[in-house]
């Protein structure tokens, strides 16, 4: 991949794409969407391929999930370009203004980062949301997919460049490029694009994460792996929280906001955990802390084991939970913020004065009362699509919308002023 050359490119993309009104942006999705809707049955065989290719390497199920595309997935990403079509253009956006006490006026407006890249695995779905929500927020992309997911990839991006085109003088073609290296040189490239890569996007495994962070030379919004706890206080009721935990550890396992841990107030424990293991219906692997082991196996519970100390602490991402209990919640919040990766947690609880503490204590992106962690999601949080969960602190954290991939100047406009 020749990085200068692909950069410089996308730079006269994200020049041009920056002069573009809402409604020329808007139109130019709106012409994606139908481009995508022309080739759908093209982009879902190319899909198949890699789906085959990925049960033939023994992909787990839950990661084929992932990469596979239905009808039910491919209508989600034409909806979600919808909403980002209809939502609010972030440009020129005035923050702040004032007026100096020498007469300057100073104003604080939203511009686009520039060149974006993210580096991504397995869902191909992931291809359009970078893409529509770097569009509508006047940035150019840089996609570069696992080679698990190349041939979904490839099929997504010509169907997006056809639509750019389609839309004449308001598309902007050079806004959008896939790498379609299948070895790591590109990665390497990428991450060492000083002053043409403007930001880099890590989305996927702790290990795809780690080494963005380890490596990369440019500016790095981290998105981490996703480790979530839900934890049951002793006020619980205990039927809400066995049918919080049955969603947010089984609807999609290998999703980065499904729950990894369970901490169960040793005082509901007996209560709760017979209705946990009922709500799994045996179909999720329970590691147990000793407390835990002997309740479920006085219930009768299918698959339990005794966990290991390396359980806790780890992203399965898999039908498998690891489980523990604590003796308060003081203990619950400790235990959390020293095993997560600041993703989203949650606790099941009546007591008000718990909730607060809970949310106030516990360190992360998205902290949930009485609720699935599963709603973390830019979908969900109502931004049509997300880049990813950002679990830093500066900038952005949590589900990144259009607002996200925006950052700030200042105007100031003066008379002849001087110092």
């Amino acid at each position: 991949m020749d990085i200068d050359s692909l950069c410089a490119r996308l730079r006269s993309g994200a020049n041009s794409l920056a002069l573009h009104t809402e409604a020329q942006k808007n139109k130019a999705l709106l012409c994606v969407i139908d481009s995508l809707q022309k080739n759908k049955t093209v982009i879902l065989a190319e899909n198949a391929k890699d789906v085959d290719a990925a049960r033939q390497k023994g992909t787990s199920e839950a990661l084929v999930e992932r990469l596979a595309l239905d009808e039910k997935k491919f209508s989600s990403i034409i909806e979600s370009m919808g909403v980002i079509v209809q939502q609010q253009d972030p440009i020129g956006e005035q923050i702040a203004g004032w007026k100096t006490p020498q007469g300057m006026q100073i104003r604080q407006v939203r511009v686009p980062l520039g060149i974006v890249a993210i580096i991504y695995e397995s869902r191909p779905n992931v291809t359009v949301d970078a893409f529509s929500l770097a569009y509508k927020s006047g940035n150019a992309i840089l996609l570069r997919g696992s080679s698990s997911a190349l041939a979904s990839n490839k099929a997504l991006v010509k169907a997006i460049e056809e639509g750019l085109e389609a839309a004449g003088k308001d598309g902007v073609k050079d806004s959008i490029a896939l790498s379609e290296c299948t070895d790591h040189s590109d990665v390497h490239d990428i991450l060492n694009a000083v002053g043409k890569v403007d930001v880099v996007l890590p989305r996927g495994s702790s290990r795809l994460i780690n080494t963005v962070v380890q490596e990369a030379r440019v500016p790095v919004i981290q998105t981490g792996a996703g480790i979530c706890h839900l934890y049951v206080d002793d006020s619980a009721d205990a039927s809400m929280a066995a049918s919080i935990a049955r969603n947010a550890k089984m609807q999609r396992p290998g999703a980065c906001n499904a729950i990894e841990t369970i901490l169960v107030n040793e005082n509901i424990a007996k209560k709760f955990l017979p209705l946990m293991a009922e709500a799994f219906d045996g179909k999720v692997n329970v590691r147990a802390d000793e407390t835990c082991y002997k309740i479920l196996s006085d219930a009768s519970a299918k698959n339990i084991q005794k966990a290991a100390e390396e359980d806790f602490g780890y992203e399965f991402l898999d039908f498998t939970v690891a489980v523990k209990t604590v003796a308060s919640v003081d203990e619950a919040i400790a235990f959390i913020n020293s095993h997560n990766t600041k993703h989203s947690e949650s606790i099941v609880t009546k007591s008000l004065d718990n909730a607060k503490k809970f949310q106030a204590q516990v360190d992360a992106a998205c902290v949930y009362v009485n609720a699935s962690t599963r709603f973390t999601d830019g979908g969900e949080f109502g931004f049509g699509a997300e880049l990813g969960i950002s679990t830093q602190k500066l900038h952005a954290r949590g589900p990144m919308g259009i607002k996200a991939l925006t950052t700030t100047k200042f105007l100031i406009d003066g008379d002849g002023h001087i110092r």
